[in-house]
């Protein structure tokens, strides 16, 4: 299912971050500093009032960034003596260009925006259902796939040509799968699961399925195409899975804010369209590696001279422009090689250490190739999840339940987190888990269903 990552692109230098404490109820926190760096949770006083950070921010003042769309929530009048601001280290970002003088660019927070309303429980298990081929793991009738599963993603609708933007699916042939259900009953069973609340997706893309919507053209075919799938299906709504060299970034395409890249910016408008076609309750979830994310920390396409792999980071744009219509992200935290945390660090697979650090990420927010004036925003917790192998053979980065359980108890609780401190804090409606595969799981007796699952829906 995943591409495997590209080599480590150059060296890079670290940004060091000071997190202030929070105070009690009627207490005036720590005085606000402007050379500071605050992430989620994180509070400061200034002018009498207390604040609390709603992602990562440096120099933008809380008494004038408090609005409704603003980095810095005002939680009133504070009293009593405000303690001394400790001073910030000095800090230095991981990119190539020198630190700003000027405040970064306000974006509009993730967290402020309600969830759409798409029924899913609090907390989610999410799997791959082997639909369209065989790999070695049997073929599992859609009928048969346990009801511990909430979302469902059909693996894979693939196009045509990478350019063609037109997508097809269609089930495994029985020569190739036996057993396999007649397409009539493959419908009736997505309607089953569906009136049982469950989720069914498309999942567009995969190992083998390049997408590069380069023209307006292509994009147009995309969303007709994958429109006819949904329909003639009964889908809930489609899975991102663009891996290898689906995405990349241009040459000079620096703001992840403002794409410019035909195949990034036609992709947002094609996510859109779908979305306006099918309304509110249209489920959209993405599983990008994390080279296309996380790396975005260090390094964002070929760099501002050229140079770096133009792929690093352009996940990023995507799930910015969509976070507003985005379900879940669940980036998958396997075959992947080393990536710097927010503790600038390096953290690799095979522990819970990783998949703390790198959801950290997306939950507490980053500066972009290190730059403190292009931050990327955190998501809202419900939307974040993340992807694990369920067995050995489903892919490199596979540890045993206890691991991952100490990893979604350690983000959702603060608990039990080793030597890594998340910086965004306890996230109580962290969604949940997502797995590579439902069919492999079910060949090694449902064990990530079973262990992992179980103790998913347990937190409370």
């Amino acid at each position: 299912m995943i591409f495997a990552l590209a080599a480590v692109l150059a060296a890079g230098g670290g940004t060091v971050y000071l997190a202030s404490s929070a105070s009690a109820a009627a207490a005036c926190a720590p005085a606000w500093s402007s050379s500071a760096v605050y992430v989620k949770d994180n509070s400061a006083s200034q002018n009498g009032h207390n604040y609390t950070a709603k992602w990562w921010t440096q120099n933008e003042s809380p008494s004038t960034h408090s609005g409704q769309w603003d980095v810095w929530i005002d939680n009133g009048v504070c009293g009593g003596t405000t303690p001394p601001t400790t001073p910030p280290p000095t800090t230095t970002p991981p990119a190539t260009t020198p630190p700003p003088t000027t405040p970064p660019a306000t974006t509009p927070p993730p967290t402020t925006t309600p969830p759409p309303a798409t029924n899913l429980p609090k907390r989610a298990l999410i799997g791959y259902l082997h639909a369209s081929f065989a790999n070695g793991s049997g073929y599992l009738r859609m009928a048969d796939v346990p009801n511990n599963w909430d979302i469902i993603n059909l693996a894979f609708g693939e196009p045509t040509t990478a350019t063609s933007g037109d997508i097809r699916f269609s089930l495994c042939p029985a020569a190739e799968c036996p057993g396999v259900e007649t397409e009539a009953q493959f419908i009736a069973a997505i309607r089953a699961k569906r009136t049982a609340g469950k989720k069914v997706l498309l999942s567009i893309g995969g190992q083998n399925g390049q997408v590069q919507l380069t023209t307006t053209a292509a994009r147009d075919k995309f969303v007709s195409s994958v429109s006819t799938i949904i329909d003639r299906y009964g889908l809930d709504g489609v899975d991102v899975d663009f891996e290898g060299h689906s995405l990349s970034l241009n040459t000079g395409d620096t703001d992840f804010k403002n794409p410019t890249t035909p195949v990034i910016v036609n992709l947002i408008s094609a996510l859109r369209s779908l979305k306006a076609r099918y309304g509110a309750n249209f489920v959209l979830t993405m599983a990008p590696e994390t080279f296309f994310v996380q790396l975005g920390y260090q390094y964002y396409g070929s760099g501002p001279w050229g140079g770096q792999d133009p792929r690093a980071g352009s996940y990023l744009p995507v799930i910015h422009a969509l976070r507003n219509d985005l379900t879940v992200l669940h980036v998958q935290d396997y075959n992947s090689g080393s990536i710097m945390g927010l503790d600038n660090q390096y953290h690799s697979m095979g522990g819970a250490d990783f998949h703390i650090a790198m959801t950290d990420m997306l939950l507490a927010g980053f500066p972009v190739a290190g730059n403190t004036a292009n931050v990327f925003p955190a998501l809202r917790e419900d939307q974040v999840a993340f992807g694990a192998p369920s067995s050995v053979s489903a892919g490199n980065g596979y540890v045993a339940p206890a691991a991952v359980q100490q990893a979604v108890g350690c983000l959702v609780r603060g608990t039990n987190c080793g030597s890594y401190t998340p910086r965004s804090g306890t996230n109580p409606d962290f969604r949940g888990l997502m797995t590579w595969s439902i069919n492999w799981d079910k060949f090694y007796n449902y064990e990530f269903q079973n262990q992992n699952g179980v103790y998913l829906k347990s937190l409370s």
